[in-house]
């Protein structure tokens, strides 16, 4: 009877035990999910909240990327708009042999080395060696032109495979070796290396700016973020002074010259006296800027000599020195000299290169027989130091400031060198021991040109829209007066009858006045002294005379050689060449000639373009 009751009490201690243990587990599990909510709002508190910003920034950064895609450079024209430089879309092409297929037919790598070598410029075997090391994806070439790829594309072979992507572009050269000491060239990496295309890198580069694009999940870009002037260039040129067709002109005439006189090498230069635009400037030999990279290239072929070597000009200065003596009134164009063909200066003999005498001569004659003796004797009027002071007003020893990179400066002695010894003036007085670059004789004669006034020679003429406007500044300095237009003229009249009746009759045109003189000048040996049998003839014309606009035309020949076409001298072998280009200058220019005269046309003006 009694262990009854004491069941029913233990069941209901269990039931009791049962349902505290049911509530302590729901507390705890409550507990669990309360923590858990709280850590999760605490945890969406801090990345919403504390680390919101930064997080974003991380996400957008993820999302987003950024591209400076390549721009082409400007191109380059002359002053007529003819295209002389200019970037182009290049290919690069790869093989996979595993794939070479003409017309769904399999053809063999020896078949298709045999139609890629010559197009690609290379051998077969070169080729061959390349198939078999792999059988995909092998690069043949880069920076491919336009031309080559259209031969790949119409050998029509599944193997070959072209690409052209932002930053395949080439620069190309249209006129090819016709302006190369001008324009220069670029690199395959896109450095500029001469010319232009290396002083005027802030005009021909376009800017570049950075693009920013959103990407979706899946990497791609998405449109709607690109801006709408992606890709897009100015239509910007940078125009030259140059005239082409006389360029051609120029290097033709030199090319015949020098192939005659077998010559080392030589340059002619045109320059519009007024304003001192370049209108032609060649060197020979020269080179083709497509192909700057050819192993047959020497160094030397790629400098310009006519701006970046100097050499002394000889009688081609005399009529610079007349203008010194006029404008200092120690002589009229009048003044007789005494010209014995030799004249001892010190310890020293100075004799005329004809080694002949003329007797009594003015000024006009010391020009006519390049009188070298007639020089020493006009120059010695001049005191040493008003001398010395007016070779440094011409700005001897310094450069001219033409927009060519690598110009060499002039040399003169120094003062006191200059005056401790009269041999310095009297060399001085026929155009040696001072030497300079062939621009700056050109420039120097531009003043007795254009009325006395030294311009700042130039070949860039400016940046120019598709409409001709110019858009960038024009910064050349202004012309300085040197001689009075009075002398200059004098002097202009003094070297018309160099060409009439001197040593300059080669340089004639029919019709026009002419005004020239020739210089056949001895080579400075690096070792002092001068170089036996070594020479640079020369010649330096202005035309028209009968007209106020005027050109100045030189020609220069080094180390042309004596033969059986006759002997090398200024008059023979530079002054013919200055002739064939006034000769085309004339009809390009549609220069008047002299009223009641009918020039008759020459071969040149009857062909030129």
């Amino acid at each position: 009877m009694t262990s009854r009751p004491s069941g029913k009490k233990s069941g209901a201690r269990q039931r009791a035990g049962t349902a505290q243990a049911l509530t302590n587990r729901l507390l705890l599990v409550w507990g669990v999910l309360v923590l858990a909510a709280l850590g999760l709002m605490i945890k969406l508190f801090t990345i919403q909240i504390v680390e919101g910003s930064n997080l974003q920034r991380i996400a957008q950064s993820r999302q987003q990327t950024s591209q400076r895609p390549f721009v082409p450079r400007r191109p380059i024209v002359d002053r007529y708009g003819d295209v002389m430089a200019a970037d182009q879309p290049s290919y690069t092409i790869y093989a996979h042999p595993r794939l070479f297929k003409q017309d769904k037919t399999a053809i063999s790598k020896t078949e298709t080395a045999e139609a890629l070598a010559p197009i690609l410029q290379t051998s077969q075997a070169v080729l061959l060696t390349k198939f078999e090391k792999q059988a995909s994806g092998i690069l043949l070439g880069t920076r491919l032109s336009q031309e080559v790829r259209d031969r790949i594309v119409a050998l029509k072979n599944d193997g070959l495979e072209i690409q052209q992507s932002m930053q395949d572009y080439r620069r190309i050269y249209p006129q090819e070796d016709m302006a190369a000491e001008i324009l220069g060239y670029v690199d395959l990496s896109y450095n500029a290396q001469a010319g232009v295309e290396r002083s005027q890198q802030q005009l021909l580069k376009r800017e570049v700016r950075e693009f920013h694009f959103s990407r979706s999940a899946n990497g791609g870009i998405l449109p709607d973020y690109v801006t709408e002037d992606f890709l897009r260039n100015d239509d910007l040129k940078l125009k030259l002074t140059l005239d082409m067709r006389l360029q051609r002109v120029a290097r033709k005439a030199l090319r015949v010259q020098r192939a005659k006189w077998k010559g080392k090498r030589g340059t002619v230069i045109v320059m519009d006296a007024d304003s001192g635009a370049i209108r032609a400037m060649v060197v020979e030999p020269t080179f083709n800027p497509n192909k700057y990279n050819d192993p047959s290239y020497q160094p030397s072929i790629f400098r310009n000599w006519a701006v970046a070597d100097l050499y002394e000009p000889g009688s081609t200065f005399k009529p610079l020195n007349v203008a010194i003596a006029l404008e200092n009134k120690v002589i009229t164009p009048q003044t007789l000299f005494s010209d014995g063909g030799a004249v001892t200066v010190g310890i020293h003999t100075i004799r005329n290169s004809d080694k002949k005498g003329h007797g009594s001569i003015d000024a006009a004659q010391v020009l006519q027989y390049s009188s070298n003796v007639g020089m020493v004797a006009m120059m010695s009027r001049l005191k040493p130091d008003l001398y010395y002071n007016w070779l440094e007003r011409l700005e001897l020893g310094h450069k001219v400031g033409i927009d060519i990179p690598f110009e060499a400066q002039g040399t003169l002695k120094n003062r006191s060198e200059f005056l401790k010894s009269p041999i310095e003036p009297a060399t001085t007085a026929f155009g040696q021991g001072l030497s300079m670059t062939p621009i700056q004789l050109v420039t120097m004669t531009g003043a007795l040109a254009n009325g006395g006034k030294l311009v700042r020679p130039y070949v860039v003429e400016g940046l120019f829209d598709s409409n001709g406007i110019r858009r960038n500044a024009e910064e050349r300095p202004a012309p300085r007066q040197i001689f009075s237009p009075e002398t200059s003229e004098a002097v202009l009249k003094m070297m018309q009858s160099v060409v009439e009746k001197g040593t300059g009759a080669n340089a004639k045109v029919s019709g026009f006045e002419i005004a020239g003189k020739t210089g056949t000048a001895q080579k400075a040996s690096s070792g002092g002294g001068y170089q036996k049998n070594a020479k640079i003839t020369s010649f330096i014309g202005v035309l028209p005379v009968n007209s106020k606009h005027r050109y100045v035309v030189f020609a220069a020949m080094d180390e042309p050689q004596n033969g059986a076409q006759g002997e090398a001298f200024g008059g023979t072998v530079a002054a013919p060449i200055v002739k064939e280009v006034m000769d085309s200058l004339i009809l390009l220019e549609k220069l008047t000639p002299v009223k009641g005269s009918v020039p008759q046309p020459s071969a040149t003006e009857a062909k030129a373009p």
